[in-house]
């Protein structure tokens, strides 16, 4: 016996299939380098490490801001420390940040996707 343990996701709405090898895999699209994915919309993101995650590289997530709740940042391989002062800048704009290494930050998009969350992600790509 086998089970499917995908998410089952709303038409129109991304999903991260997979990631490494510094790309991931998302609604059936391959995308090379750290990216954001929003729930219809994915973009390229230019960060590659922890010190590049600001309020100015977010800058796409806090301008949709009237669309999202949570932001989950996939850090890297590994987890790794919050930035000083981000997490509370973006509390002041209405975001919740949920901090995380980049696997656990596509798993869990996953799920929030599924029940249908405000919810984006914006994801260092890993080897």
């Amino acid at each position: 016996m086998s089970l499917d343990i995908n998410p089952v996701v709303p038409q129109g709405r991304k999903l991260i299939q997979s990631y490494g090898e510094r790309r991931f895999r998302i609604s059936g699209e391959d995308i090379d380098g750290s990216v954001l994915v929003f729930s219809e919309t994915t973009q390229a993101w230019p960060v590659t490490d922890v010190a590049g995650i600001t309020m100015h590289s977010l800058q796409a997530v806090t301008d949709a801001r009237a669309e999202i709740d949570i932001v989950l940042i996939g850090c890297g391989q590994s987890f790794s420390a919050v930035p000083k002062g981000l997490r509370l800048a973006l509390k002041q704009t209405g975001i919740a940040l949920e901090w995380m290494d980049t696997g656990a930050a596509c798993r869990t998009f996953n799920v929030l996707i599924a029940e249908e969350r405000r919810v984006c992600a914006a994801l260092i790509a890993v080897d």
